[in-house]
């Protein structure tokens, strides 16, 4: 639409293209609720609070009408279901901008990876923008698919859907002054950077935001959001399918902290979404805990667009996107009708979208492996032991004595003590890691991974060789994926062919696909609430404080290998 249209329709000289007639607008800047038609032009809102005709009318009669949520930060890839089905799973729900960070897939395939996301991000109904993923891999720590320096990086700052430069997890990279995160940090100072610093403070979370970083979405306390906002950086309040911080953080959203706090899901699959919901069950939540509606509301939309300079959007306004959720309950936040860039969010629109081929397909690279591959050797009964804290994806660090048997320390169902393995999967090195992790509760059998952060090599725990030899061999069959096994047999399992992150069925079919795979993981006795994600993040050696690779036993803290 031309600009002189977009005027003429504001203005009422002719009939917008599209009327929301009956409605209330609230407003996230005063408050206001504002009744009166919504004119749009276009993908542009163009009038509001006031009456107009429309050459198509849609009545919203007694409803309310919010801008649409924005997603600050999040792995697509770790829904388990590619750009197309996450569209379709939550754009419904009234998150019609999402800023994802495909850092999954980077690491299994590069740059390659990269220029999917932004190649379908352009194809989708919602709007996805993508942060550059800053590292990959994540750490020297761990072996990955793939290696982006700023070099590699820099050639696509200008790309349309790019935002800045993704989450720097590598904090103790920033703090010492890393060549290669300083190269990275200068290629793209003054463009947003998201940030990752889990309970860093004092004079080091000073030097972080030093390096022109401004968000943060790992803050796991109020003390440690305070802080962090006092600082200058924009906390995202997370609520994953594992790392669920809305608990601790809520007391923190207030309507004076509101402008500068936002909503993320980081990591949330499509059972999950099913289940409890995305940013909808956030505001929810958020609301039932006693929080001001604006204030949530505001963290949600508009304070989102500032945070990450989408000007654009997060105001029912003039000017604005018509990104506009519709509600009959704000409090029970249920959206009747979504509209996203003036296009209504139905079937009509997701069937007509331009759908491109997926990568990364045969990208699990390991021989044959054997029971024998899981012994833990050793004379120090001694033993570093992962422990597990559920609803975090911080872990403790116990130190635990395990003897020896016949020169393997073996799994202990009785005691919690159960194997955990990190195999390397992109046919670099075959490392075999192992070591323990206490509260899976796990009784028998194993599940396995190749859903495994930030590396995604194969994650394997269990309590029988056997079976997470099985485990491991059958995911190379399926291209990636999950499975569990119990007595030399194939209980549950999901093929995500692409990247091994991702499936190429309907975000239902995986939906049910995750119920029957928790289903199998209690019959071993596992009570996490979603072990499979769980899994993932113990592999991730940038959150503290004991982690394993395909290098062996990480203590973040110490950002070393310790065997």
């Amino acid at each position: 639409m031309t600009l002189e249209t977009r005027i003429a329709q504001g203005r009422g000289d002719e009939p917008a293209d599209l009327v929301l007639t009956g409605g209330t607008v609230w407003d996230m800047v005063t408050g206001a609720r504002i009744p009166g038609d919504v004119a749009i032009c276009g993908d542009r809102i163009v009038g509001i609070g006031a009456s107009y005709e429309g050459k198509r009318v849609i009545d919203v009669t007694g409803k309310l009408l919010v801008p649409g949520f924005i997603d600050t930060h999040l792995h697509i890839e770790s829904s388990c279901i590619t750009p197309y089905e996450f569209d379709r799973c939550v754009l419904p729900r009234g998150v019609t901008t999402a800023i994802c960070d495909p850092h999954e897939i980077a690491n299994v395939c590069g740059l390659t990876g990269i220029r999917y996301f932004l190649d379908a991000s352009a194809r989708t109904v919602m709007d996805i923008r993508v942060n550059l993923s800053s590292c990959v891999p994540s750490t020297h720590m761990e072996t990955a698919g793939a290696e982006l320096t700023a070099d590699d990086l820099a050639p696509l700052a200008d790309h349309p859907r790019v935002i800045g430069l993704a989450e720097f997890m590598n904090y103790p990279g920033v703090i010492f002054r890393d060549p290669g995160a300083m190269a990275k940090l200068k290629a793209f100072e003054g463009r947003h950077i998201d940030g990752h610093s889990p309970l860093l403070g004092g004079k080091d979370l000073n030097a972080y935001v030093s390096a022109g970083i401004r968000t943060e979405h790992e803050a796991t306390s109020a003390a440690e959001a305070v802080e962090k906002l006092q600082k200058g950086m924009r906390v995202l309040i997370r609520e994953g399918s594992v790392s669920k911080d809305l608990e601790a953080l809520a007391e923190v959203l207030t309507p004076v902290t509101s402008a500068y706090m936002c909503l993320c899901t980081d990591d949330r699959n499509p059972l999950d979404i099913a289940e409890h919901g995305h940013l909808d069950y956030m505001i929810r939540r958020l609301i039932e805990k006693g929080r001001d509606p604006l204030s949530v509301y505001r963290a949600a939309s508009l304070s989102a667009a500032e945070a990450f300079g989408l000007k654009d959007r997060g105001q029912i306004a003039p000017g604005k996107r018509a990104d506009i959720v519709v509600l009959d309950d704000p409090a029970d936040c249920r959206a009747s009708m979504v509209l996203c860039g003036g296009v209504l969010a139905d079937d009509a629109a997701f069937a007509g979208r331009e759908v491109i081929e997926p990568v990364a397909r045969q990208s699990v690279h390991v021989p044959p492996i054997a029971p024998e591959s899981f012994r833990y050797a050793g004379n120090n009964p001694e033993t570093p032991v992962i422990g597990i804290w559920p609803g975090k994806i911080l872990t403790e660090h116990l130190r635990l004595q395990i003897p020896a048997t016949d020169g393997d320390k073996r799994p202990d169902p009785a005691q919690d003590l159960a194997r955990i393995t990190v195999i390397e999967r992109h046919g670099k090195n075959g490392n075999i890691a192992n070591g323990f992790v206490r509260g899976f509760a796990l009784k028998s059998g194993a599940i396995a991974s190749t859903v495994c952060h930030d590396h995604h090599n194969i994650a394997v725990v269990g309590a029988d060789y056997a079976d997470m030899a099985l485990a491991a061999n059958r995911l190379g069959e399926i291209e990636g994926g999950f499975v569990v096994v119990r007595d030399g047999a194939v209980l549950a399992e999901l093929a995500l062919p692409v990247a091994g992150l991702m499936s190429l069925e309907p975000f239902e079919a995986v939906r049910d696909r995750l119920v029957a795979l928790r289903a199998a993981a209690r019959t071993l006795g596992v009570e996490l609430e979603e072990p499979f994600l769980q899994l993932a993040f113990l592999a991730l050696p940038v959150i503290p404080h004991l982690k394993i690779t395909d290098h062996g036993m990480v203590d973040v803290d110490r950002f070393e290998v310790i065997g």
